[in-house]
């Protein structure tokens, strides 16, 4: 078949942050049309590299409007603020449109249960992002790992983040979810995913810029620290140019993946595109151990 017969619409909020131009990027080299983007503020000159015939809304109810006038989007990608991705995967659903949502799906288990209901309802179907899981290095551990044995996991994300951040919504834990959720969803399913279910969980500190503790999984005892503070960073790595030090330490050998991030949305696009998406029930077990970290008393 030829890309006009394959090819897919899609839809994107948020399309003005961070995150947004890996998703541009992967629906345009999977042969896919952007119809139409979402974002309240304007810096949306992202557009013009990718899709810039598509069209724009900044008005949230006009994009709403937009969406029940057509019958032809297949894919509405979430790339907003964390609070805001159970309402947004609602329209699509709602409308019948398959949803792609950044991490994490939603901020409470609860919510999982509800969309749930709506995939089986309308008959279409959420997709999440886990894209360490597509991670050569991440490939080759998960071959590595056995389950005859219980492996000490040592890991740690230091990702540093001015002041601008603890003033936007992702410094509100009430919209972002926390540090823990924000900063460390996608590393909790990764140790899912290599290692089995987390039996269970010891927090020793939980702050808005910094938290650590201890997870036991079927498969491994991890002890892990997460930081936003730039003061956390090891000397090697701040004297260089890197700002982020992502590091698995497994029985003493050291995996470093900071790198190699550069097309994981498009390999995860071409999951989803082909029926092989990973879907909310497997989201589930890392929102469920995200609220209990976030709910557990403090052991120091």
């Amino acid at each position: 078949m030829d890309n006009e017969q394959t090819s897919k619409n899609f839809l994107i909020t948020g399309v003005g942050g961070y995150i947004a131009p890996r998703h541009l990027k992967a629906i345009k080299e999977t042969n896919n049309k952007l119809v139409a983007a979402y974002d309240p503020n304007d810096s949306v000159g992202i557009l013009d590299n990718y899709f810039p015939h598509a069209f724009y809304f900044n008005s949230y109810e006009r994009f709403e409007r937009f969406i029940s006038k057509r019958n032809d989007i297949d894919y509405l990608t979430i790339c907003s603020p964390n609070y805001l991705h159970d309402t947004q995967i609602r329209l699509a659903l709602h409308n019948n449109i398959n949803a792609i949502c950044e991490k994490p799906i939603v901020l409470f288990p609860h919510n999982l249960d509800l969309l749930e209901k709506l995939e089986e309802n309308t008959k279409k179907n959420v997709f999440t992002i886990m894209q360490l899981r597509y991670h050569p290095q991440i490939i080759f551990l998960k071959e590595k790992i056995g389950t005859k044995k219980k492996y000490e996991v040592e890991l740690k994300y230091i990702t540093p983040r001015g002041n601008w951040y603890h003033y936007s919504w992702k410094g509100d834990e009430t919209k972002s979810g926390g540090i823990v959720m924000n900063i460390g969803i996608h590393l909790f399913d990764l140790m899912i995913y290599l290692f089995g279910k987390a039996v269970a969980v010891e927090v020793n500190q939980r702050d808005f810029d910094k938290a650590s503790g201890y997870i036991e999984f079927d498969n491994a005892f991890v002890k892990w620290f997460l930081s936003i503070d730039e003061k956390d960073l090891p000397n090697n790595i701040s004297k260089t140019n890197k700002r982020t030090l992502r590091s698995l330490k497994m029985d003493n050998n050291e995996i470093e993946f900071s790198d190699g991030f550069q097309d994981l949305h498009t390999l995860v696009y071409q999951n989803i595109l082909v029926g092989k998406g990973l879907r909310i029930k497997d989201a589930r077990p890392s929102i469920e151990l995200v609220d209990k970290i976030r709910n557990a008393k403090i052991k120091r």
